[in-house]
């Protein structure tokens, strides 16, 4: 009988990896459901034109045409398609860059905007005094 290398873990870390093993495969099996159905509706329902710059599909190059949400979010699947359209590569990762730049320049002036004091800090408060001083 063949030893492994490896010491044997201890039991409750075996059950917490198995666990965390498990609702990975859930998870990616659930995503893997998701994406095989709306790809194959949006291809049947959309053109394989790009829908931003316009390039045309067929089947040799297929498999860098996109679903796009555009709302965002993945759930959100209806049979008509109003949530898709088709994008090659370039213009889908380019949409989602755009996306989270606007995303976190929305946060960044929320963050200013709800500040409730202003600010104390003056750069010039002694100007005078370093301007006399460098002139003496």
């Amino acid at each position: 009988m063949a030893q492994s290398s490896r010491p044997a873990r201890p039991r409750a870390t075996t059950i917490r990896s198995d666990r965390v093993d498990q609702l990975i495969q859930s998870a990616r099996q659930s995503r893997d459901e998701r994406m095989v159905g709306y790809r194959e509706r949006s291809l049947a329902i959309h053109p394989w034109v790009c829908a931003r710059c316009g390039r045309s599909f067929n089947r040799e190059n297929l498999t860098e045409l996109t679903v796009h949400h555009k709302d965002h979010n993945h759930d959100n699947n209806p049979s008509d398609g109003s949530n898709w359209e088709n994008l090659c590569i370039y213009c889908h990762d380019n949409e989602h860059a755009r996306h989270e730049e606007h995303a976190a320049s929305s946060r960044v002036s929320v963050s200013l905007e709800s500040s409730d004091s202003p600010a104390t800090h003056n750069p010039f408060a002694n100007l005078k005094e370093l301007l006399t001083r460098k002139s003496n």
